[in-house]
């Protein structure tokens, strides 16, 4: 499956060298976490959004700061709760009377790195004020559509829904992000690292950005000219196939769905040096992009499982 290296693909060395830096920093920051790391900044490249899932005190929004402060992107975080209006995201219209007209004035939305910290403690409909801005980019207010940033990416956190104070997102909503992923518990040495080392938080506001926008925005389109051969994007398809199939899936993965794995599987080739997508690529990140996507029966047990058994039943040809 392997192709010849496109020149329109190649990332110019100082862009590749930093991009080695930028995830050298973060790994500094989030300890142990090297795998995650590198899904966070596939997230990114392919142009997508981050939703990080796992219990209180784990490093979730560590890891969001840490993006945040090494990409050098403006930035700006939105707690997330019971009493959050989407007027307080996307922002409101209000009647200005000298001008005799209704003025936007813009939410916090309108950044380059949106943080959606703990976003499934606030209810549906306020979630689902960033459906447009994740899918289109843009918000309407009264009727009238406002261009976001670029680029615009959300990290958002959450809490395992069945803590207390928690709602469900809605499938739509999930489905906005590229990639989700849980931290877990660190390993006893970076445990102890963490323990004995500075605060996280001194050490996010003293890092320094090793990227900017302008270079976020060229990886980017070198993503897109990474190869995928015929025989890669069947393997994909025959993913898909089965996951319409598999025992206890309700709803199987949907064409974006797909389209959002390659996209990332792209991102990940190119992390690692690459100009053309191997199978190993779409297996390490299969579980991020389906696991959340997919409708399983309340019998059926973990979505996680069931994307790891997904993958062990398709043959690579």
């Amino acid at each position: 499956m392997a192709a010849s290296p496109s020149s329109a693909s190649m990332l110019p060395d100082g862009l590749r060298q930093a991009l080695d830096r930028a995830q050298a920093q973060v790994n500094q920051l989030v300890l142990g976490k090297p795998h995650e790391v590198r899904l966070a900044f596939v997230a990114l490249l392919s142009d997508g959004h981050l939703l990080i899932e796992d219990l209180p005190g784990l490093g979730k929004t560590t890891l969001a700061h840490a993006l945040a402060a090494t990409l050098g992107l403006e930035f700006q975080r939105v707690q997330f709760t019971s009493d959050l209006l989407p007027a307080d995201v996307v922002g409101v219209s209000v009647f200005d009377p000298q001008a005799r007209r209704f003025e936007f004035h813009p939410g916090p939305v309108f950044t380059q790195v949106l943080l959606a910290d703990e976003i499934n403690r606030a209810p549906p409909r306020t979630q689902s004020a960033l459906l447009e801005a994740m899918a289109e980019h843009q918000v309407t207010v009264d009727g009238v559509s406002h261009a976001l940033p670029a680029p615009f990416f959300v990290i958002a956190t959450q809490n395992p829904v069945d803590l207390s104070g928690t709602y469900p997102l809605p499938d739509s909503q999930l489905d906005r992000f590229l990639l989700r992923l849980a931290l877990g518990y660190p390993s006893e040495t970076a445990e102890r690292d963490l323990l004995a080392g500075s605060d996280r938080r001194d050490l996010i506001t003293r890092s320094l950005p090793q990227l900017g926008a302008d270079e976020v925005l060229a990886a980017r389109a070198a993503v897109t000219a990474v190869h995928a051969s015929d025989a890669l994007i069947g393997y994909v398809q025959a993913l898909l196939a089965r996951s319409r199939r598999h025992p206890g899936v309700r709803v199987g993965l949907s064409p974006r769905a797909g389209i959002a794995l390659l996209r990332a599987s792209r991102a990940y080739a190119l992390l690692l040096g690459r100009q053309h997508v191997l199978p190993d690529d779409v297996q390490a990140l299969f579980g991020a992009v389906a696991a959340h996507r997919l409708t399983v029966d309340a019998d059926a047990g973990d979505p996680a499982a069931i994307a790891k058994s997904i993958l062990h039943s398709v043959p690579v040809d």
